[in-house]
C-alpha cells in the first residue's frame, strides 16, 4: 500500500495593530502619518508576528464616539486624513521589504448602518479610503463591521443593508477585493438596552446577508472573519458552528480568523444570562441616557458582567469551561476549522487581536514579550492541530487505519 507523506499545512500568522495603540506618539505620528506604520513593521518583526493586520479608523479629531467612550479603543496606526498616495504606499512597502513583515488585510471597525446620515456618508468615505489603500498596499481583503441603525428593528435593517452596504460591496468588487466581517455583537455600542448592534453576528444573519448580496451580484465580497470569542460571548461552540455553516452549504463564508478568547464569569451568567438587560450600568442618568462620555462607556456592562476577553495563552483554563462553551478550547478550535470548513489552512490568515484589559499595556518594551508569548502560543497550538490533522486525516487513512475516540461533537449538549 502507498504511503501518504506527512505534510502539515500551517495557517499564517498575524497580529492586530490595534494590539498597541501608542507605539508611535501622537505628536510624532500625526506630523508624519506613516512613520506609524513602519514603527509597528518593526515592532512586529521582534516580537515575531510575521504579518500584521493594518488597523484604520477615523481621526481621533473626526470620530464621532469620544474616546473615553470606547472599551476596546480603536487604532489609525493608518492614518487617512489625506488619501493615502502611490508615494505613502511606496514607503510601507519599502518598510515591508526591509522588516521581512507582510500585510494579511486592513481593518476598519466602524457603524456602517449608522442612524445620522452626515456620520453614515462620512464613514462610507473613509472606508472608500481604506479601499483604494488595500488596493495600492496589494492586499485582497478589508476586515470590518457591518453594523446597525439603533432607530430601528431587525427586519427594516436587513433592509437598509440592502440599500447601503450592497453599494459598498459594489465599490470593493470594483477594486478587486473582499470585505470580511467581524461578528461581534457590540452591545456598549449603545446605552440602550439593545445587545445586537451589529446585525452579521452569527451564521443566520451571515446567510441572510449573503442571499442578499448574491441578488446583487457581491456574494464573492462578503464573507465572514470568524472570531470565537464573540460566539463564547452568545453562547456558541465554534464546532457547532461551523457545522450549522456547513450543512446549510455556506461553509465557504469564513475566509479568516481573529484569535481573542473570552473567560466567561459563571456568577455573571447566573446574575444576567446570556444576552440579559442589566440594570443601573452607569451610563443612564436617571431617566435618561447621560451625556458624559466617561459615563456612556458604562453600555459595555452589558459585556463585561459576564466575561473577560483572552488574549491567546493568557487564562488558565479547564476541561468543564471546554464543555460548558465558557472558554475557547483552542486546539478544537483549529482542528474543527479544518476538519469541517475545508478551508486551504496554509493561505488561511490566524490574526491575533490583544484585548485582554488587564494587558493592554501602552508602552512596547512590556507588551512585547506579553505580545510574543501570545504569538508563540497561537503557532504553537496552530502546529499542533495541523499535525493531528495531517496524521489523523491524510497519513493515517491513506493507509486504512481507523483513527482512535470520537473527539468533540457538534450538536451535543
Amino acid at each position: 500500500m502507498a504511503t501518504v507523506p506527512f505534510a502539515p499545512r500551517c495557517m499564517k500568522l498575524s497580529v492586530l495593530t490595534a494590539a498597541l495603540q501608542e507605539l508611535t506618539p501622537r505628536e510624532k505620528r500625526d506630523a508624519d502619518p506613516d512613520l506609524a506604520v513602519e514603527e509597528w513593521l518593526a515592532f512586529a518583526k521582534e516580537i515575531g508576528s510575521p504579518h500584521i493586520q493594518l488597523s484604520a479608523a477615523l481621526h481621533p479629531s473626526l470620530s464621532d464616539v469620544p474616546a473615553e467612550a470606547m472599551l476596546d479603543p480603536v487604532a489609525n496606526t493608518l492614518d487617512l486624513r489625506e488619501t493615502f498616495s502611490k508615494r505613502r504606499a511606496e514607503r510601507v512597502t519599502r518598510a515591508m521589504r526591509s522588516t521581512g513583515v507582510g500585510l494579511s488585510d486592513l481593518a476598519y471597525f466602524d457603524n456602517m448602518l449608522v442612524a445620522e446620515p452626515a456620520a453614515r456618508r462620512a464613514k462610507h468615505d473613509f472606508m472608500l479610503r481604506v479601499f483604494d489603500a488595500a488596493v495600492l498596499l496589494g492586499t485582497d481583503a478589508v476586515c470590518g463591521f457591518v453594523g446597525r441603525n439603533m432607530e430601528l428593528e431587525m427586519d427594516a435593517n436587513v433592509e437598509m443593508f440592502e440599500a447601503e452596504f450592497v453599494p459598498l460591496l459594489k465599490e470593493a468588487k470594483a477594486r478587486g477585493l473582499t470585505y470580511r466581517v467581524e461578528q461581534c455583537p457590540m452591545p456598549g455600542w449603545t446605552t440602550l438596552d439593545r445587545w445586537h448592534n451589529n446585525i452579521a453576528y452569527a451564521p443566520g444573519p451571515w446567510i441572510a446577508l449573503h442571499r442578499i448580496c448574491e441578488r446583487h451580484g457581491v456574494g464573492d465580497q462578503f464573507r465572514i472573519h470568524y472570531d470565537p470569542s464573540h460566539a463564547i460571548l452568545m453562547g456558541q461552540d465554534t464546532r457547532s458552528l461551523f457545522q450549522y455553516l456547513k450543512d446549510s452549504g455556506y461553509a465557504f463564508l469564513i475566509a479568516g480568523f481573529h484569535v481573542k478568547g473570552q473567560v466567561v464569569d459563571a456568577r455573571g451568567v447566573a446574575a444576567w444570562g446570556y444576552g440579559g438587560q442589566t440594570l443601573e450600568r452607569g451610563d443612564w442618568n436617571v431617566a435618561r441616557p447621560s451625556p458624559r462620555p466617561a459615563d456612556q462607556v458604562n453600555a459595555w456592562k452589558k459585556q463585561t458582567v459576564l466575561c473577560e476577553h483572552e488574549l491567546p495563552g493568557t487564562a488558565r483554563h479547564d476541561p468543564l469551561a471546554y464543555l460548558q462553551n465558557r472558554t475557547v478550547d483552542w486546539l478544537d478550535h483549529q482542528l474543527a476549522a479544518r476538519e469541517v470548513l475545508g478551508l486551504d489552512a496554509a493561505n488561511t490568515f490566524l490574526v491575533v487581536e490583544h484585548e485582554y484589559p488587564r494587558a493592554r499595556i501602552q508602552d512596547g518594551a512590556r507588551l512585547a514579550p506579553i505580545l510574543a508569548g501570545s504569538l508563540a502560543f497561537t503557532r504553537a497550538i496552530d502546529e499542533a492541530a495541523a499535525a493531528m490533522y495531517a496524521l489523523q486525516h491524510e497519513v493515517l487513512v491513506g493507509q486504512g487505519i481507523p483513527v482512535q475516540g470520537v473527539g468533540r461533537e457538534a450538536f451535543r449538549s
